[in-house]
């Protein structure tokens, strides 16, 4: 009998089997890559909220956590993924400078927010109002992690490229089986996926459908990412990923022409330089009413638990969270309020 069987392998279910892996648990990882959120997300991790200036949610907390879990990722799997990425604000008027340094001043942004701010010497950007640097700053390579941790859970017959049907789970007193599989207990990561699990579509996650698009520039010699209405986040050898789109009524998988426009036309406001766009990706982040995320055991069923909800900062949330699950689960520590499914009981 193993311990887990872990359903979805986006960040959250990476963040799950991380945990599995350094307690020495026995697992199984069903992945079919129907849920793209998490592969075609830009990557960087940033605990501001650079439209208001404020920390986001458990902000502070989430990088202490999640920094050195990657890093430790990219040891253990021999590969290099994470790197430092200085992130620029561009301001729209001198109200949003004076907001800035109001912000920096705070106890719990200065350790985030540059006081000094940085002129622009890029001919390639229009910045009539000078930046702010956001510290400590970095992007991930989801893509190249995810592909190197599948490859690691292939090595040791872990992983199963397959779609997970529900119907055939059978619930026991003290386990579940799954396709002649026994296991203590199984752990749903599905993403915006979770809509067609039975145990779990009572949840209210609603989806966020983001969309990017891939530029090649050879003239914006952009080193650091740069936000301004969109993220422009360069990717090495003149190629930038910029986004995203936010659509809440739009849940399809597909490429929309409408997104495209949209970031174009929000990239050509700043961008004076030629480029040229070589590719565009989708994904529905699994976002909930609340903005928390989606954690804890089914009410019914005690081998049954969820990883979810984890939005568009599942990079920051995702160690964090997913620790919590696996002391909730292991030592029955009970979870923060704040995420528990518990919150949601009386929609079942």
């Amino acid at each position: 009998m193993l311990d887990y069987i872990v359903v979805g392998f986006g960040l959250s279910g990476l963040s799950f089997v991380e945990q599995l892996d350094l307690a020495g648990k026995s697992y199984k990882v069903y992945e079919n890559y129907s849920q793209k959120s998490s592969r075609v997300a830009g990557g960087l991790y940033n605990p501001v909220i650079l439209k208001r200036f404020t920390l986001a949610w458990q902000g502070d907390k989430h990088m202490e956590e999640a920094v050195p879990f990657y890093k430790h990722i990219e040891t253990k799997l021999q590969q290099s993924f994470v790197s430092q990425l200085p992130v620029l604000r561009r301001f729209n008027a001198v109200e949003e400078q004076n907001a800035w340094f109001e912000a920096s001043d705070k106890p719990f942004l200065n350790e985030f927010l540059s006081s000094e701010l940085i002129r622009n010497t890029n001919s390639a950007l229009e910045i009539p109002y000078q930046f702010g640097k956001v510290k400590h700053t970095g992007r991930i390579n989801i893509e190249v992690m995810l592909s190197s941790y599948i490859q690691y859970l292939k090595t040791n017959n872990n992983f199963e490229n397959s779609s997970f049907e529900h119907d055939k789970v059978i619930l026991k007193e003290d386990h579940v089986e799954y396709d002649g599989i026994k296991a203590k207990n199984i752990v749903f990561a599905e993403g915006f996926g979770v809509k067609n699990n039975p145990f779990f579509n009572y949840l209210p996650l609603y989806g966020n459908k983001g969309e990017y698009i891939v530029i090649k520039s050879k003239a914006l010699k952009l080193q650091d990412a740069v936000k301004s209405s969109i993220f422009i986040i360069p990717l090495g050898e003149d190629v930038y990923k910029v986004g995203a789109t936010y659509n809440n009524k739009d849940k399809s998988p597909e490429i929309t022409s409408v997104a495209r426009e949209e970031l174009q036309k929000k990239l050509e406001r700043f961008m004076c330089v030629e480029y040229e766009v070589i590719d565009q990706v989708a994904g529905i982040r699994p976002t909930v009413r609340d903005r928390k995320p989606l954690i804890g055991t089914h009410p019914k069923y005690q081998n049954m638990h969820i990883l979810n909800g984890l939005g568009s900062r599942g990079i920051l949330i995702g160690p964090t969270v997913a620790k919590e699950l696996y002391a909730s689960i292991e030592k029955r520590i009970p979870l923060d309020q704040e995420i528990d499914i518990k919150r949601f009981e009386a929609l079942r």
